[in-house]
C-alpha cells in the first residue's frame, strides 16, 4: 500500500515523471559504465593496476562501474517486471546504496593517496626519509582502500537481513521501487503498525541516515585532505628557492584542482542529498521535489562518468606542461604520464633514488 502523496504523484500524471526518469538514468548510467570501464581497461592492458600511482583510481573505477551496472539494472527492470520483482528491487536497491557509500570512501581514498604521495616526496627530498617509512605508507594505503570496500557493505547488513526477514520487499508495490533511489515506505494510517512494519520504517530511515552522513563525512574530508595538499605543494615548491614560470603553472593548477575536485564531487550528489533531506520530512510532494528528481537522474547516475573525466582522461592535459621536459620510458600511460616527473622541475637537485620515482599529480 503506497502513501496517499504517493498515490496522489501517480495519478497526477507522475507516472510519465518516472518513464522520463528511467531512460534518463539509463542513458547516464551507461555512459557511466562505459567511463569507468574504460579507465579499468586501460589501466589493465597497461600492466600499471599495481601501480601506486594508479591502483587508487582503478579501484574508484570499478566501484563506480558496479555502481552504474546498478542504476541500468534498475532501469531495465522498471521497464521489465518479472517474477520477485519486489524481492530483487528491494536487494538492488540496498546493493545500489553499499555501492554509493562505497564511492564515496574511494573518492577520499584517491585524494587521501594524492596527498600521501606529495607529502612522502616532500620528505624525500627535504629529510631523505628512510625506505621504511615509505613502505608504512603503502600498508596504510592498502588497510584503507580494503576498509573501503568493507566498511560500506558491514553499514548495510542490517538492511539486508532485518529488511527480508521482516519482507520490508513487500512495500515495493510501487513500479518506480526499482529505480535507484526512488524508494518509499508504505505505511497504513488506519491500522497499528506491526513489529515488521517498525522494522522496515527504521531500516528505511537508517539507510537514509547512512547515505547522508557518509555523504558529509567524505566531502569534508575530500576538502581538508586538498588542503592539506595545496599547502604542501607550496612549500615543497618554495623549498627549491626559485620559482619560475613553470613553478607558478603548476602552484595555478593545484590550486584550481583543489576547488575542481570537491566541487564535482558535490554536485554530483547534491540533489540526491537534498531529496534524502526531503524524504527525511516527509516534503515530497513540491515542485522542487521533481525538480530534483530530474537533478539526480542526471548527476547520480553519472558518477561514473564524471571520475573517469575529472581524475581520469583529463591528467592527460597536464603533459603540454612537461613538453620540454626529458619524455619518462618508464611509463608510457596517459594516466601515469600526466602524473610522472613534475617534482623534477621544481628541485634544484634530486637524489639518485628519487630521480625516477613516480608521484600522482592534483
Amino acid at each position: 500500500m503506497a502513501l496517499p502523496a504517493e498515490a496522489a504523484r501517480l495519478d497526477g500524471g507522475w507516472q510519465e515523471v518516472y518513464s522520463a526518469l528511467q531512460w534518463i538514468q539509463f542513458t547516464m548510467a551507461m555512459l557511466s559504465v562505459v567511463g569507468s570501464s574504460s579507465i579499468i581497461a586501460y589501466a589493465v592492458f597497461q600492466n600499471a593496476v599495481r601501480s601506486p600511482e594508479v591502483r587508487p583510481l582503478f579501484y574508484l573505477s570499478l566501484s563506480d562501474l558496479f555502481l552504474g551496472m546498478c542504476w541500468l539494472a534498475g532501469a531495465l527492470l522498471y521497464s521489465s517486471p518479472t517474477s520477485q520483482q519486489d524481492l530483487i528491487c528491494y536487494n538492488l536497491q540496498a546493493t545500489g546504496q553499499v555501492f554509493y557509500v562505497a564511492s564515496f570512501l574511494y573518492t577520499v581514498n584517491y585524494t587521501w593517496h594524492l596527498y600521501m604521495d606529495l607529502k612522502v616526496k616532500y620528505n624525500q627530498n627535504l629529510f631523505r626519509v628512510l625506505p621504511q617509512v615509505v613502505d608504512y605508507a603503502s600498508c596504510v594505503g592498502r588497510i584503507a582502500t580494503i576498509s573501503s570496500s568493507l566498511i560500506p557493505f558491514l553499514l548495510m547488513v542490517p538492511v539486508f537481513c532485518l529488511g527480508n526477514s521482516s519482507n520490508c520487499y513487500q512495500n515495493f508495490s510501487q513500479k518506480h521501487g526499482c529505480l535507484l533511489m526512488h524508494t518509499e515506505i508504505a505505511v497504513t494510517t488506519s491500522e497499528p503498525q506491526s513489529l515488521s512494519g517498525s522494522v522496515c520504517r527504521a531500516m528505511h530511515f537508517y539507510g537514509i541516515g547512512v547515505f547522508l552522513i557518509s555523504f558529509l563525512i567524505s566531502f569534508l574530508a575530500i576538502l581538508v585532505i586538498l588542503s592539506q595538499a595545496r599547502g604542501l605543494y607550496k612549500r615543497f615548491v618554495n623549498s627549491t628557492g626559485f620559482l619560475g614560470d613553470q613553478q607558478w603553472a603548476m602552484i595555478k593548477m593545484v590550486e584550481q584542482r583543489v576547488v575542481f575536485y570537491p566541487v564535482v564531487f558535490f554536485c554530483c550528489w547534491a540533489p540526491a542529498v537534498l531529496l534524502g533531506m526531503l524524504k527525511l520530512t516527509v516534503s515530497t510532494t513540491s515542485k522542487i521535489y521533481m525538480a530534483l528528481l530530474i537533478l539526480q537522474a542526471l548527476t547520480a547516475a553519472s558518477q561514473g562518468l564524471l571520475n573517469c573525466l575529472v581524475y581520469g582522461w583529463t591528467q592527460h592535459v597536464f603533459l603540454s606542461l612537461k613538453r620540454g621536459a626529458r619524455r619518462d620510458v618508464d611509463t608510457q600511460t596517459p594516466l601515469l604520464r600526466s602524473q610522472k616527473k613534475f617534482y623534477s622541475s621544481t628541485a634544484p637537485t634530486s637524489p639518485p633514488d628519487t630521480e625516477g620515482s613516480t608521484s600522482t599529480l592534483l
